[in-house]
């Protein structure tokens, strides 16, 4: 781990570029959707909620004044949603510099998306899996595009469970959570190599907020909610963090000039919960390029998107 005081003044200008960032209604999302704007860019608020999608485009023209901020519907949970997406950013943009895959659930019970898939693999993994690839010919067109996906530190306790992807057997939150994180972070490496296989200029590098107040953490705490009580805020402050610090790994990712491909970042702090955004490690079972590959595959099969990438080397 590599310790840096990074901040956002640290970023690269980013005034003439598109960035496309998921989930970016509230949260994370919108305070990373904010710090690029900040830093000059075009950004693309894609969201499920319309009304707060566009609350959250004027709360970020009030503190980024004249910056162009759109809004387009997405529910990453649907892929019917995600390609009608994909369509109209397609149209719109000819190139797409950033996608930032933020949008991400955390289910206590377990739920099936639309098309049948177990609700955090489907929505955390498999959609975002699928926006990638039919965005993918778009940032490739930009000089040196940028691919985040939004991970946790909780991915390093995953585990894939290829005999029950879609926890039709047995069902535990925390099980089904961390799988799609590690799924996601399996298949930022997979991308990544192939990417460099192709001699691609673009990236793919994932990073994580840590402990930072979201819903998702809600979830991951109901069982200690007085995290969240404003009486216990001087206590949670050594290790929890507001979403204006927890987005800064995630605009390293997107913005720092040395940044490379599969580069994982996130806080530099405490537990790795809080703290400026640093490198961090990934668990081991991350970079096992053959579940990595076989994972790719099963999630082509199922959400019928393929890569215009030839396969990186075994």
């Amino acid at each position: 781990m590599t310790a840096t005081d990074w901040t956002l003044a640290q970023g690269s200008p980013q005034r003439g570029r598109i960035a496309v960032v998921t989930g970016a209604n509230t949260g994370v999302g919108l305070e990373v959707a904010r710090g690029l704007a900040t830093l000059g860019a075009g950004v693309v608020l894609a969201c499920r909620n319309r009304e707060a999608a566009a609350t959250a485009r004027d709360d970020i023209l009030r503190t980024a004044p004249g910056a162009r901020v759109d809004v387009v519907h997405l529910d990453v949970s649907d892929l019917a949603s995600v390609r009608g997406c994909a369509e109209k950013l397609r149209a719109a943009y000819p190139v797409i510099d950033i996608l930032v895959n933020n949008a991400g659930v955390m289910h206590q019970v377990r739920r099936v998306t639309a098309d049948g898939f177990e609700g955090d693999f489907g929505t955390n993994f498999l959609g975002p899996f699928a926006l990638t690839g039919l965005l993918l010919d778009r940032v490739l067109a930009a000089p040196a595009g940028r691919i985040i996906a939004v991970n946790s530190k909780t991915s390093r306790g995953g585990r894939i469970a290829f005999d029950d992807l879609h926890s039709e057997k047995s069902f535990s939150s925390a099980a089904a959570y961390t799988q799609s994180k590690l799924a996601q972070l399996m298949a930022v490496f997979e991308l990544q190599r192939r990417l460099e296989t192709m001699g691609s200029q673009a990236i793919s590098l994932a990073a994580h907020p840590g402990g930072t107040r979201t819903g998702i953490l809600r979830e991951q705490s109901r069982s200690v909610r007085w995290v969240f009580n404003r009486r216990f805020r001087h206590l949670t402050g050594w290790f929890t963090q507001a979403p204006t610090d927890g987005a800064l790994p995630m605009l390293r990712a997107a913005t720092d000039p040395a940044a490379v491909g599969g580069q994982f970042y996130g806080p530099g702090g405490r537990f790795e919960q809080i703290g400026p955004p640093v490198l961090v490690r990934a668990a081991g079972r991350a970079h096992d390029v053959e579940a990595q590959q076989r994972l790719w595959q099963i999630a082509e099969d199922l959400t019928g998107v393929s890569y215009p990438l030839t396969r990186g080397p075994s």
